[in-house]
């Protein structure tokens, strides 16, 4: 269906019984009057006193898989939908054939320092052809019109982060309307409830549209919608796509029409909302997507809303519930949500930013479980054909950083997507390193799609950086660090051997410097001063290249295998650039001291930061001369970026132990120009990373763990003088629970989910624990010092 189309189906179900709609550009915009009680309960909610009238306003539901965004609209309402596999085009290779050729000649104009001609040959040859990749789609909207509904009062439109639901009420003459929609991971179904209070009854137009080009019917009160998806950059769109929409209503009457169904007389109207495409694997899409969603359609409406309800909110809550945060509640936490947003700077709503995190908890467990898709750029949600950076995954930082609050939010399940998209592509990325390096191993650059394509696209100021699987590595690596699975390490030490493969193979000594390096590479996204991105051997390349040998070596040690090969990473490693601190004190982001001469010396990404946070190569204990230089790096660059770049600068912050200026850039995150009315982040526009960098960052803060040494509240605010969490992780497999007063910590509890040792630390104070698996420890703070309990 064209979107004429679709806006056709919207405006034709807008006279209903001889009742006349506004049409839904209207409607939705339209502000309903609100005298919602100020004693709310805002601890755990999202909630609002008017519905959307803009996408970013409204609320996000999904199961990992499906996802929507709930308007909260009165008459109209609009739910938009999305399916984590439906990208355009279908399976492709876009490397380069002259790739090879050109490969060696581009390496030696980066050597002889000629920058901008060894970028202008890149582009000519390494570059993928087509340079763009594939953008992730919208599926679909269901579409809701209410008629004689009109003086209404008492809106309240929310998000629960406790039970996941969005729910919209409201008065409508003497009757209180209530809808409610959640997705559910167990049946993996999208439910809508629509109801009244005291049995009066619901009358409403339900429809299906979408943007794509479609078919649509009605079929035994179920709404189906069926195409393709999208031809992009000449790869023709071969992915079939079906959206069904089932309508339950016992005992209200339900009159079938093209296209939608049409409910009187119901005391309440449960639709289920099934979607899925016929992508299996990157290079397979042979599933059916009408099989799926027929047979999924088909347990639920046998389970029934009661029993679907149950078993999502127990599987829900299981995952929810197991992080709790108090940093207290100011005087501007009754407020809704996007008015708490516009006053944050005030100070008096420290309980933002405990909602802040398990808003980036919720978000995580919406949009990566349950499939082989982790969180995109827009984690699930997408309404655009043409989403900025096509919504997909760009692994120089954004993907990266999705996973951050991942292993300390104690949402460890949600890794898994994560995991099978680097399994596939260590296979796209073997193809390519052998087409364009003749190496083995596996090498990926700064994007994907949901193709798994591994090379360059866009250009070479921003493409060629052949260091995104490293990265992603250092993600899979924290979820041992983490939990101490040897089943899990198994899994993934084929692929750190496999990347390190690569770089053993394709490394090569600087004639300047003697080191071994990365050529071509970049410092993402970063020009230096000599006319280009590109670059031997940039700082971060060599950070990540440190932690990949030395992690697979350590696995190696674990696995008790490949114990040559391990040595080899680690010689190899002996051979990588120093960290060097240049003319201004700064950590430096490239071989040469170029830092202070770049054209953008205030530039969003912190690249060469990587040591300090993620990694913890950097820190002030241990590398103290290095900590001050990448302390006085951060300090030129500035703390105001995009919302991920905020996001990532709160990390570092805390990192270097200065929590109030870690906070400080909390209030730059939460605030109307980086935080849409809805808490998603804004690049501007939307990315959904800075919600997870901004999740991670405030945990950070309240609790860090390098080696064997848990450190409480290592960055510590002014601004939260008190308050307790309970679940938030700590490497080497253990739980904490916290309590502070006065900025003092008044009570941990450490518990062990495996058997270990670690070191407890506050300040000058430190206890060594060593627990069993299952055991706990509790220890109080007296007088700046902890003892046991």
């Amino acid at each position: 269906m064209s979107e004429l189309s679709r806006r056709n189906l919207m405006t034709s179900v807008a006279v209903v019984g001889g009742v006349a709609f506004l049409p839904a550009t209207v409607t939705a915009q339209t502000p309903v009057p609100s005298d919602l009680k100020p004693d709310v309960q805002n601890d755990l909610k999202l909630w609002y006193d008017r519905p959307a009238d803009e996408w970013v306003k409204a609320l996000p539901v999904g199961n990992g898989r499906l996802g929507g965004m709930v308007f909260g609209g009165v008459a109209f309402e609009r739910i938009q939908l999305n399916e984590d596999t439906f990208f355009a085009g279908g399976p492709y290779n876009p490397t380069n054939p002259r790739s090879k050729e050109g490969l060696p000649q581009v390496q030696k104009l980066v050597f002889e320092g000629k920058y901008a001609e060894a970028e202008k040959l890149a582009n000519d040859t390494l570059i993928s052809t087509p340079n763009k990749q594939m953008a992730y789609q919208p599926i679909g909207d269901l579409i809701l019109l209410f008629p004689g509904l009109d003086n209404t009062s008492r809106y309240e439109r929310s998000l629960d982060l406790e039970a996941g639901m969005v729910a919209t009420e409201f008065n409508a003459g003497s009757t209180r309307h209530r809808r409610e929609v959640f997705v559910s991971a167990v049946d993996q179904v999208m439910v809508v409830r629509l109801s009244g209070d005291k049995g009066k009854p619901v009358t409403v137009d339900i429809g299906l549209s979408s943007p794509q080009k479609s078919e649509i019917e009605t079929v035994d009160n179920t709404i189906i919608i069926r195409g393709v998806s999208p031809t992009q950059q000449g790869i023709e769109g071969k992915l079939p796509f079906e959206v069904r929409a089932q309508v339950i209503s016992p005992t209200g009457t339900l009159t079938a029409r093209e296209g939608g169904v049409y409910v009187t007389g119901a005391e309440d109207v449960v639709i289920l909302i099934a979607a899925a495409t016929g992508y299996r694997r990157y290079n397979d899409i042979s599933g059916d997507p009408a099989a799926f969603n027929t047979d999924i359609l088909a347990k639920a409406a046998r389970k029934g809303y009661a029993a679907i309800r149950d078993d999502y909110l127990k599987d829900y809550k299981t995952l929810f519930e197991r992080v709790s945060l108090d940093l207290g509640q100011g005087e501007n936490g009754k407020l809704p949500t996007d008015q708490r947003i516009a006053r944050f700077g005030d100070g008096k709503d420290p309980g933002l930013s405990a909602l802040y995190l398990q808003y980036g908890r919720y978000l995580l467990m919406s949009s990566s479980r349950g499939s082989r898709q982790p969180a995109n750029l827009q984690g699930i949600w997408n309404d655009k054909l043409n989403p900025s950076w096509q919504s997909k995954w760009t692994l120089n930082i954004n993907a990266q950083m999705n996973y951050w609050p991942a292993e300390v939010c104690n949402l460890s399940e949600m890794m898994d997507p994560l995991v099978c998209m680097v399994e596939d592509l260590a296979e796209t990325g073997a193809q390519l390193a052998k087409d364009m390096y003749g190496a083995p191993g596996w090498v990926i650059f700064n994007n994907t799609d949901v193709w798994r394509v591994a090379t360059p696209p866009d250009g070479a100021v921003w493409a060629l950086w052949p260091m995104g699987g490293p990265w992603l590595l250092q993600n899979l690596w924290e979820t041992w660090l983490y939990n101490g699975d040897t089943a899990y390490l198994k899994r993934i030490y084929p692929l750190m051997k496999g990347s390190a493969e690569f770089y053993l193979a394709t490394l090569l000594k600087d004639p300047n410097t003697g080191y071994m390096v990365t050529n071509p590479s970049n410092s993402p996204e970063n020009r230096h001063p000599m006319s280009s991105s590109l670059s031997a051997g940039p700082a971060m390349d060599n950070q990540l290249l440190r932690d990949l040998f030395a992690h697979v070596a350590e696995s190696a040690k674990v696995l008790k295998t490949d114990a040559a090969f391990a040595k080899a990473c680690l010689t190899m490693r002996a051979k990588l650039p120093p960290e060097k601190i240049g003319k201004a004190g700064q950590l430096q982001e490239w071989q040469a001291d170029w830092d202070m001469d770049a054209p953008d010396i205030h530039h969003r990404h912190v690249s060469h930061l990587y040591a300090l946070h993620p990694s913890d190569q950097i820190t002030v204990e241990g590398t103290p001369a290095l900590a001050a230089a990448a302390r006085k790096s951060l300090e030129i660059r500035g703390d105001d970026a995009t919302g991920w770049g905020i996001g990532w600068r709160i990390n570092l912050w805390a990192r270097l132990k200065d929590g109030d200026r870690a906070y400080s850039v909390v209030e730059r995150l939460l605030h109307p120009r980086r935080s849409y009315p809805n808490l998603f982040d804004a690049h501007p526009p939307f990315q959904i990373d800075g919600n997870f960098g901004g999740a991670a960052g405030i945990a950070e803060m309240l609790l860090q763990t390098h080696g064997k040494r848990i450190e409480l509240l290592p960055a510590l605010p002014s601004a939260w003088p008190q308050g307790r969490f309970e679940g938030l992780k700590a490497r080497g497999g253990f739980e904490v629970a916290l309590s502070w007063r006065d900025r003092a910590v008044t009570e941990v509890t450490i518990t062990a989910k495996k058997a270990g040792k670690t070191r407890i630390v506050w300040g000058a104070s430190s206890l060594a624990v060593s627990l069993k698996a299952g055991q706990s420890v509790r220890v109080v703070g007296r007088n700046g010092t902890l003892v046991r309990a």
